[in-house]
């Protein structure tokens, strides 16, 4: 209903908002520089964020500039992951039926990653989504994944995104292995207020939004409840959107934004 009543011909602040109008902090674009770097290098890297800060954001922004023709986008999101469920799902997504046994399903990935690499001139690009619910078995079936001719050459792209407890585990002794091999790691941070500020500004303008709907005291508001974690921005934003609309203000002030958060959020 907000919609009408501000003349947007888009919802702003939902989660299907195209890529390319997504607010691209510098964080962001150097996250996808480095993403694309790994993508080219075949490398293992490592993203990890607090929850809602816009990791699969990222993700998606990163996969969908992918060139088709240079890379196959493989992509994994199971908080039960076996290594056996691993292959099996990489594999199917290849259009191929795995083979049951572990051991047989990772040198059937294999071959097809050469002969994918070697026809048809295919890099693969491995993307493993919510990687903190991994267990162990799965954490170690990484570093034997990527032992391939005797470590001269990494068969794929392989990139794990997880909470920050994905990082906090790699740290641990027992997981020394798998950390050395990481060839990448960076850790999202929370927008400042600048960020904060530009970042409704751009989703309000994908909306078709040409005029200030929340006042510098408002986004003020709204920065400090969000701590600048996009998610969060996201939902207060809406329901300051709908409590205007339902009251006829077309201006969002800080009283507003904290009557929200009281009555709604809190």
């Amino acid at each position: 209903m907000f919609e009408a009543f501000f003349e947007m011909c888009q919802t702003p602040f939902s989660r299907n908002i195209p890529t390319n109008d997504l607010y691209e902090s510098n964080q962001l674009e150097e996250i996808i520089g480095r993403l694309n770097y790994a993508a080219e290098r075949q490398l293992f890297a490592v993203m990890t964020g607090e929850c809602g800060l816009g990791k699969t954001t990222a993700i998606r922004r990163f996969t969908e500039q992918l060139d088709p023709s240079r890379y196959k986008l493989l992509y994994l999101s199971d908080s039960k992951l076996t290594p056996r469920h691993f292959y099996k799902g990489m594999l199917e997504q290849l259009g191929l039926e795995s083979k049951f046994y572990r051991g047989d399903a990772k040198r059937q990935l294999h071959r097809e990653i050469e002969l994918m690499k070697g026809i048809h001139k295919l890099t693969p690009v491995v993307v493993v989504d919510e990687a903190h619910l991994l267990d162990r078995e799965m954490l170690e079936e990484v570093r034997f994944l990527l032992n391939f001719r005797m470590d001269a050459q990494s068969p794929m792209a392989l990139i794990m995104v997880g909470q920050t407890e994905l990082w906090e585990r790699l740290q641990l002794q027992s997981f020394a292995a798998i950390r050395q091999r990481i060839d990448i790691q960076f850790k999202l941070h929370h927008l400042d207020r600048s960020e904060s500020k530009q970042y409704i500004k751009k989703h309000l303008t994908y909306a078709g939004v040409g005029r200030d709907i929340f006042s510098e005291s408002a986004i003020g508001e709204i920065f400090s409840y969000s701590s600048g974690a996009s998610r969060l921005i996201n939902k207060l934003a809406t329901h300051c959107l709908l409590f205007a609309a339902q009251n006829g203000n077309r201006i969002i002030d800080d009283r507003m934004v904290k009557k929200v958060i009281e009555g709604e959020l809190a």
